[in-house]
């Protein structure tokens, strides 16, 4: 891993920080994670493999950020604060999931590059997966991961009874 993988490492842990304190949902609230996934997709998302089994790996990856970033939304508590504002605060389930996404990333990506390379590889050669299907299925896991959460709680929002023009900084 380089010193950017471990700063951008450190940013979405900051955000699972800052989650569970709690804020209002606007603005970069909802932005700063998907800011965060979008950087790092356009750092290590170049193409989609799509050779041997590739796909079924990459699928896996944004299905399970599909999953864990459902399940966070939900375990979010969303509610209006005293103006009638949304407002969102993690949950002790939602920064574990959150963190079981960033956390199986990155102690993934240690154990190839310490030790769990020869093994990784030989399962790649063993299930036709390229090192390009492994890239892509994490870095899709996260992209899908934050903008599940996101879309869950800004539906959960507007569901909200608040008052006129209250979820309109949700836009």
């Amino acid at each position: 891993m380089t010193i950017y993988d471990y700063l951008l490492t450190a940013a979405l842990l900051l955000v699972v920080v800052r989650q569970i304190r709690g804020r209002r949902l606007s603005g970069a609230a909802l932005y700063v994670p998907i800011a965060v996934t979008a950087y790092a997709a356009l750092e290590y998302l170049h193409t989609i493999p799509t050779s041997g089994n590739d796909l079924v790996l990459v699928a896996a990856g944004a299905g399970t950020g599909l999953l864990l970033g459902t399940l966070c939304g939900l375990f979010t508590l969303v509610y209006p604060d005293r103006d009638g504002v949304p407002y969102a605060r993690a949950t002790g389930a939602a920064a574990a999931l959150w963190i079981v996404g960033i956390g199986s990333r990155l102690v993934f990506s240690l154990w190839a590059q310490h030790g769990g390379g020869p093994a990784l590889a030989h399962f790649s050669v063993a299930h036709s997966l390229t090192p390009a299907a492994w890239v892509t299925g994490f870095v899709l896991m996260a992209i899908v991961e934050a903008a599940t959460r996101t879309a869950v709680l800004v539906v959960r929002a507007r569901r909200l009874d608040t008052p006129r023009g209250a979820i309109m900084q949700l836009s």
